[in-house]
């Protein structure tokens, strides 16, 4: 069956930077409440991400409803309850940070916090997130930590998300981007990076990245390692691991610095010129040097792979539940 929630995601204007959404809802209150969060958990500032939306319209079949918005960030439609609800509206993109939304002829990027509209009263219901392969787009790739349900190769289709809380812990990085992959402890990792040059050297960034990932994973998961159990099954006092994969999302850029931990993802900025590089010539020696950014870089990466832990399963009691309409 289709969940009950259903967001259809496009790039509707490139040039525009605009995003353009589709949601619907199958099962409406009469007063049904929308609202956008004003922050994105792991950043503990108000944002105010409904000043990039726009053109919000409603329909119930073919009859146009009104929106009344009651605030800087809700909306309520009185509809006919129990029949499906198509709410539809765009999203300007155009904050190149982690935080938020991004959307040029190069690339997109999207945290659900910045585009998907919570039902009130169905936060805990299954969520779907279809994202369609526009024909500017078509020959992009997708990453996401989110659990495919129907897609294509290179990643456009359907996603699922047991509640909004994880749906919107998903971000999305959509692109021509470089991608590798590893297994760090028996769990499948994924790096992808935006914006890389010629020069890059991928090869390194994954084995510096694995030996990282396996040393935090063993960090918190010792009893696992130690009896071979990277299953994630729950195995003395370290608890199971807490994810079946993982996916890095790393936007390099002329300048900038900083990332946001998720459950199983992390999406992180950096300067193109603090990335790897390969040798000069291939008469140059191995042990080239590096930048001397790209340790930093790799503090970073270790920083955000350790909140998987630290911030996204230990928390205060004050975060366990996330209120998403004003400061917690």
């Amino acid at each position: 069956a289709s969940p009950a929630i259903h967001y259809r995601v496009e790039a509707a204007n490139l040039q525009a930077h605009l995003f353009g959404i589709e949601l619907t809802i199958a099962a409406p209150a009469a007063q049904q409440t929308l609202r956008l969060p004003v922050w994105i958990p792991g950043s503990y500032l108000v944002r105010e991400f409904a000043k990039n939306l726009q053109n919000l319209s409603c329909l119930q079949g073919k009859k146009a409803l009104a929106a009344q918005q009651t605030d800087k960030a809700t909306w309520v439609v009185d509809c006919a309850p129990g029949q499906p609800l198509v709410v539809r509206y765009e999203v300007y993109a155009f904050d190149n940070s982690v935080r938020t939304a991004w959307l040029d002829a190069t690339r997109g990027f999207f945290n659900g916090t910045s585009l998907c509209l919570q039902v009130e009263g169905q936060q805990d219901q299954p969520h779907a997130l279809e994202l369609v392969a526009t024909e500017f787009i078509a020959q992009w790739s997708i990453a996401t930590g989110a659990t495919a349900q129907k897609i294509n190769k290179q990643g456009f289709g359907t996603y699922l998300c047991q509640d909004y809380d994880t749906l919107v812990d998903c971000p999305f990085e959509m692109g021509p981007f470089w991608s590798g992959s590893f297994t760090a402890c028996g769990i499948p990792h994924r790096f992808v990076v935006a914006g890389a040059p010629p020069s890059f050297d991928g090869a390194k960034l994954l084995a510096d990245t694995q030996a990282i990932c396996e040393a935090e994973i063993r960090f918190w998961h010792s009893d696992n390692i130690k009896n071979n159990s990277n299953s994630r099954k729950s195995d003395g006092g370290s608890g199971p691991i807490p994810f079946k994969d993982y996916v890095f999302m790393l936007n390099a850029v002329g300048d900038g610095y900083g990332g946001l931990e998720h459950k199983n993802s992390t999406a992180l900025i950096c300067k193109r010129a603090d990335l790897p590089r390969l040798p000069r010539t291939t008469l140059a020696p191995t042990t080239h040097k590096q930048p001397e950014g790209y340790t930093t870089l790799l503090g970073l990466i270790s920083h955000e792979y350790f909140h998987t832990w630290n911030v996204k399963r230990l928390r205060p009691a004050e975060l366990a539940t996330y209120d998403y309409t004003q400061e917690n």
